[in-house]
């Protein structure tokens, strides 16, 4: 009876073992990011650049009512659990509510809901706006060993629902943290809004299409803003570097990396990107003027929808001429 009592206890203590286990383990981060094994925090600054000028992005570039500038920057430091935005998904009425209007509240709630139901984000970090397209802002994030993913949202301004951001970028690698990180960032469209052009008037996307991404030839159409026919990939819109902040034997913050000299580190090599002269369809031929029993002429006119820039190709003759002969001759 004592062996079966034994064996018994020897059961229910491995099976209290093996639960434990299995609930740490699914507490661990899932998905594509492996298992960060680092010391349990780590800070970071964080450079974010817009690199939108009128050079690099010619084609109806705003220059007033509002001129082109950046919302404030947003982030997260999460886990696998949880996603702020992701391509090819919808996005959130929080993401949407800030790619359209720049408002935060809403995606606030939801970052702080999933904080508290699956304890998937670590913490929440903001930059300040940019008030031109071309610019820098920064801040400083902390990353938890299981919460090492970073991602955040810029909103493009103005613009129907256009923004730039980052998806759960990794900042651990295995057993330490990486020491800096730079991305090249490209706009996104949240897909809940329809407009074409950067000063499109609201028309709401029905029903909501997926976040994806805008390049010089999608959506293929001449009326969008960044629709480049000619080129075979949009310069980048921005940049973001992530620099691990380093601490002295006394867990003090040590020398701290140079901010203005990494947000300006690549901008002398700003791209130039050539804008073809846009043109309208002729007009109808006027009438034919000359005086009767000779040749006259008559002519036609079209106009210039878009001025050519960056040695693009140039505009064409804007009227012609040709031989009729004179009409209600007397």
């Amino acid at each position: 009876m004592e062996n079966l009592m034994l064996g018994y206890s020897s059961c229910k203590v491995i099976w209290t073992l093996l639960i434990t286990i299995l609930g740490y383990t699914s507490c661990l981060p899932v998905g594509d990011d492996s298992v960060c094994t680092a010391e349990e925090v780590a800070k970071y600054s964080i450079v974010f650049v817009g690199k939108w000028s009128q050079t690099a992005f010619p084609k109806q570039y705003p220059l007033y009512r509002p001129p082109a500038q950046w919302s404030s920057l947003l982030g997260v430091t999460h886990s696998s659990d949880y996603n702020m935005w992701k391509k090819d998904e919808y996005a959130s009425n929080g993401v949407r509510d800030f790619a359209e209007k720049g408002e935060a509240w809403t995606l606030m709630k939801e970052i702080e809901a999933a904080g508290e139901k699956i304890q998937s984000v670590h913490g929440i970090f903001s930059a300040p706006a940019i008030s031109s397209g071309t610019g820098q802002t920064f801040t400083e994030l902390e990353a938890h060993s299981r919460h090492s993913l970073v991602s955040f949202v810029v909103r493009i301004v103005p613009s129907p629902d256009w923004f730039v951001g980052v998806d759960s970028l990794n900042l651990c690698e295995g057993d330490h943290w990486k020491e800096q990180e730079t991305v090249e960032l490209f706009p996104y469209d949240a897909g809940t809004d329809s407009g074409f052009t950067f000063s499109s008037p609201n028309f709401a996307t029905i029903p909501q299409d997926t976040v994806t991404e805008i390049t010089c030839s999608s959506p293929s159409h001449p009326a969008n803003s960044f629709y480049y026919p000619k080129l075979k990939s949009l310069p980048p819109i921005a940049r973001v570097t992530i620099v691990k902040l380093k601490r002295n034997q006394l867990g003090l913050p040590g020398s701290q990396p140079n901010l203005t000299a990494i947000g300006n580190e690549i901008d002398d090599s700003v791209s130039e990107t050539p804008l073809d002269c846009e043109i309208s369809l002729w007009s109808s031929w006027g009438l034919c003027r000359g005086t009767c029993g000779k040749i006259g002429t008559k002519t036609r006119t079209r106009y210039v929808r878009l001025q050519p820039a960056n040695n693009g190709t140039p505009c064409p003759n804007l009227d012609e001429e040709t031989e009729c002969e004179p009409d209600n001759c007397v």
